[in-house]
Formats: structure tokens, sequence, C-alpha cells
């Protein structure tokens, strides 16, 4: 009410003339203002202007004292904040973000209705290792270069994701300019455009509605383009059929896998649905999970092995997983990420069938299918592999991934992806689509990306030969790089590192001093997130610590990509490399 009377002079004009009346009048008027009678005549004698500036003072004061209680309960309800947030990280989470001193408006210095301890728990304990706090570090640092802060270095190289682009990779030049023929369909007129391109670009607007790519479009994506996905499974597979109808497309994989794994969230007989993911994995699949309240059963891959999967291990991890909760999936990720692996066909078919045989659905991650180096491996889907197992195995449930933003193009700011899924019951399916169109339809830019992943220019049309040069100009640097960080690394004092036979990293195991480790403990930072501090604030070098991805207990490693265009890869593993030398002399 004060309040409300500061506000606004009028009110408050009106309220004093009432009060500067005769002692009958105020008392019939505001009865809640007459404390006795001689108050009332005594107070009748003022002016209204008088009477103005006596109860500004008044309700002022009243405000204040209102300000010293929400403050006070401001700050007790901010130390309880503060203190959930140093209990995340005492547990050894590091959060990618600090807990805000007061959750509160600044303005009316009211308490805000969401606070840390009533909004969904699952989203405050989720995780992206990707993205987290030595990410953000890093951004800091470059803000901090561009104010002339002196550092040991004038730049910082991001080694953290996989973004091509980022790190210096050029476009392909078929994909942007279907892409911008058919955003403005005009330049169909020019004639710096090859024919081959316009025509694709024609059939992509027909299958828009309007012609337009700014229409909607069907919410599992355009027929036409689905039906190019299906003919490029086929082809890519040796001919196992592929139906357009079990094509989704997506904002890259990141959405399909999250639509399954939302529709695998099923608790049976009190127990937690739960989903085998690989040690290391993608933090996408753990903060997913941990976001939808699931159970993640962890296997991990055999290092010694150049990071293989074993059956005897799978079987170990879902055995336990059974004691607390009902295991319903499987992820596989080939080629691997973090760890670069490609999986041999035998451990393809070990995997198909521990699944079969287990009743788990397979997801399988397959966005580096382009991404094979090693001159010893070979990629095979998951899909194909199934259907040459033949009867029981070609019935096993399976979901499989791809993306523009991986591979040879490394469009991921397009968001463009796909996911077919195999065998799935026709009444799931129908579930499954009903809950893909209450998010409209994924970007038509992702669809076109995904239509010149899966449909390049041919042999004999005008634009094959610069196409195949420039992809191969891709695929041969990302090579080279991957030999180059191989062999650097493993010259390293303690570094244990398996051959980048594929994907876009190298994950090295690292051992690090009894005395480093002692003051990581000091810091409260896990050693490897330790390690990788250091690494930034000394080089410039940002790299995620194994820890966000997980690791074997007593084993320490990070992942780094091989993006960076390759004189910087270059400069990078010297900085690395003197840096690695002055720690190990440092904490030996």
């Amino acid at each position: 009410m004060s309040r409300q009377l500061l506000r606004n002079p009028s009110t408050l004009q009106r309220a004093a003339n009432v009060v500067a009346m005769p002692a009958r009048g105020a008392a019939g008027l505001l009865p809640h203002l007459e404390r006795n009678s001689s108050q009332l005549q005594q107070q009748c004698k003022l002016t209204a202007s008088v009477v103005i500036r006596r109860w500004k003072s008044l309700l002022h004061n009243n405000n204040s004292a209102q300000k010293l209680r929400t403050t006070a309960t401001v700050t007790t309800t901010a130390t309880q904040r503060r203190s959930q947030a140093e209990a995340l990280n005492a547990r050894g989470s590091h959060s990618p973000f600090d807990a805000p001193a007061r959750c509160m408006s600044t303005k009316a210095q009211i308490m805000n209705v969401l606070q840390l301890n009533n909004i969904n728990a699952n989203y405050v304990s989720m995780e992206y290792a990707v993205r987290g706090p030595i990410v953000i570090r890093a951004g800091e640092i470059e803000k901090e270069l561009l104010k002339g802060v002196k550092k040991p270095f004038d730049r910082v190289i991001r080694a953290n994701i996989g973004d091509c682009h980022a790190m210096g990779q050029k476009p392909l030049t078929y994909l942007r300019q279907l892409m911008a023929l058919t955003m403005e369909p005009r330049l169909l007129d020019s004639p710096d455009y090859p024919d081959d391109i316009k025509s694709r670009a024609v059939d992509v607007l027909a299958g828009c509605l309007g012609g337009s790519m700014g229409s909607y479009t069907d919410s599992a994506g355009m027929e036409f383009v689905r039906r190019q996905v299906a003919a490029f499974i086929e082809k890519r597979d040796g001919g196992v059929p592929s139906d357009y109808q079990n094509i989704y497309l997506t904002g890259g994989a990141s959405p399909g896998i999250k639509s399954i794994l939302s529709l695998l969230n099923y608790q049976e007989n009190g127990q937690l649905p739960g989903v085998m993911v690989p040690i290391p994995q993608y933090p996408l699949y753990s903060a997913t999970i941990t976001e939808l309240g699931m159970s993640r059963v962890d296997y991990f891959l055999n290092e010694d092995k150049g990071w293989g999967l074993d059956r005897k291990e799978l079987q170990r991890s879902f055995d336990e997983a059974k004691k607390h909760c009902n295991p319903r999936a499987l992820v596989v990720i080939n080629p691997g990420n973090p760890t670069g692996q490609v999986l041999t066909r035998e451990n393809i078919e070990e995997i198909i069938k521990f699944a079969y045989d287990n009743k788990l659905v397979i997801l399988a991650d397959e966005v580096y299918q382009a991404n094979v180096y090693d001159k010893n491996s070979k990629f095979f889907s998951f899909k194909m592999v199934m259907n040459e197992l033949g009867e029981p195995h070609r019935t096993q449930e399976l979901i499989s991934f791809l993306s523009v933003s991986k591979g040879y193009l490394g469009e991921c700011g397009i968001r463009g992806g796909y996911m077919e899924v195999v065998n799935m019951c026709p009444e799931v399916k129908a579930v499954l689509t009903k809950s893909i169109t209450a998010q409209l339809c994924s970007t038509t830019a992702g669809q076109v990306a995904i239509s010149a992943l899966v449909n390049p220019p041919q042999p004999g049309e005008p634009s094959y030969e610069l196409f195949e040069k420039e992809k191969s100009a891709v695929l041969d640097a990302l090579k080279e790089r991957a030999e180059l960080v191989y062999n650097t690394l493993s010259s390293f004092e303690g570094y244990t590192v398996n051959p980048v036979q594929g994907a876009m990293y190298v994950f090295p195991k690292i051992e690090i001093p009894p005395k480093a480790v002692e003051a990581a403990k000091a810091k409260n930072m896990q050693p490897d997130v330790f390690y990788a501090f250091e690494l930034l604030e000394t080089t410039g070098i940002c790299i995620v610590p194994g820890s966000g991805f997980g690791q074997l207990p007593g084993t320490y490693h990070f992942r780094s990509t091989i993006l960076p265009q390759t004189a910087l890869l270059k400069e990078m593993m010297e900085k690395f490399r003197v840096f690695h030398a002055d720690f190990m002399k440092k904490y030996k």
C-alpha cells in the first residue's frame, strides 16, 4: 500500500486533502486513521502540503523496514543456494555454472518464483563436459586477450569440441550453392550456378509447400528428402532395403537420440529404465539420461585392445544393472567418440547377438561413418551386419543416426540429421511419430543439407569434379592430422595413445604424478581437470578432461580434436610438448 501511494502522487494528494478536512469528515471517510479525537483535531489543522511531506517521510521509513526484512530473507536463501552449489562442486560434479548470489528481481527486490530448490532436479544434476567449466574459462580468457591482458600466449586454441568450420575447415561448394538456390530461388536464373545444382534445388523447392523454404514440412521431414535418404542407405548397405517411412529428419543427430531415449523412458515393476552406454562416452547420452531421470548403465571399452568391445564386459554390466534398474537399450558409437576407434565386423556381430539375447534396443550412433583413416579399418553399419546375420538377428530392433555435422561436410550449425528406425512395432512407431509431430518439423535448411549429404554430385555432372576434389582434401587432411597427433602424443612421457582409426578425436591416457594429484585435491579438482586447467592457463589450449566422458577408476585421460588446420595443429602440439615436459618436471 505504501509503495502504491508513493508511486501515485494524485492518490496521495486526494488522501491529504481528506485529512485536511474537518474532523467529522475525516473520521467518517478515513476511520482507520483515527487514533484519538485530539490527535485527529490537531491533524485537521494541517495543510494538505504539510500532510504530504509527513506521509512521505512515514512511508519511506516503512518501505526501508520492509526492504531490510526482504533482504534478510533473500540473503538467507542465497546462502542456502550457494551451499547447494558448493555441495555439487565438492562431489566432483564441476557444475558449468555458479549459483547466483540471489535469485531475485533487483528492481522490485522480491523473491523469484523459480529457485534451485523448486525446479526440475534432473536439470540441476545433468552435466555436459564438452561445454563445461574449462570451456567457460577459455571464453573468459579470449575476452581478456581482447582487452589487452598479458598472457603467455596470444590466442586460445579450441580443441574441445568437434566444430569443424570453427577450426578452419572450408564449406563444400555444392552444398552452399544448393542452400543458396533453395533459400533465394531468384538465383536460379543466374549463370553462376551449375545446372546439376539448379536441378536439385528445383526438386527440393517442389517438395516445399508453396515452393518456399519458409514453409513447414511434414513432421518427419520432406518426403522427397526421406526417399533420398532411403536410397542412400540401400546403396551404402549393398542393397539391404530401406523404407522412407522409417526415416525421420532431425535437427542434427541429437534431437533424434533424445526422442528415442524419451520413448524408452518407462518404469517397469518400480524399476527405472536403464540405458547401456560405452565408457568413455559422448556426454550427450549421460546428460540426456540424467535429464529424463533414467539410469545410466556403464560398460567399459577395452583400451588395451584399441578401445574394442568385449561381450563378457557387456554381460557383466547388464547383469549388475538388473539389480537396480531395467536395462532397455544399448548405445554404440561407431566410429568412436571420444576414443576414435572403428569397430570390427566381428565386434559388431557380438554386439548384435548380445542385444538380441538380452532383449535390448540398439542405438547405433554412426555419425562419423565417413571418417575412417586407418587403412586396416572399415565402417560396417549395424543394419547391414544385422541383416547379413540372418534370422533371428535381422529382426533386432535398431535405430541408427547420421548427421551433416561430421563426416566431410562438418556443417555443425546448420543442424541437419536423420534417424532410421528398424523393426519397430507399428503402434510404437505411431506414438513416436505423434511425439515428433508435436515439435512441428526440423529446419528446412538442415533438411536441404541432408539432401546434399545423401545425394551428392555424380560422375558426369558439372559439379562432380570440384566436389570430389574438395571432399578428398577434407578427408586427406583429417587423416594427416590423425597421424600427426598420434605420433606426437605417443612421444610424451607417461602417455599411452591408441591410433586414431576414425572420427575426429584422440583420447590418450596420461600418468599424472602423485604430487600433481595432491595439488588437484587441494583445489577440489579431479587430477585430469587440474591438468587441463593448467594446460589452458599456460598455453591457451582448450581440451576436455577424461572424467567428463567416463574412464576406468584410477586412470586419467583427455579428449582433443584433430580439427585445427595442420599449421595450427603443429603449433598446438609443440606448445603441448613444452607444457607437458614442464608439468612433469614441476610435479615429479
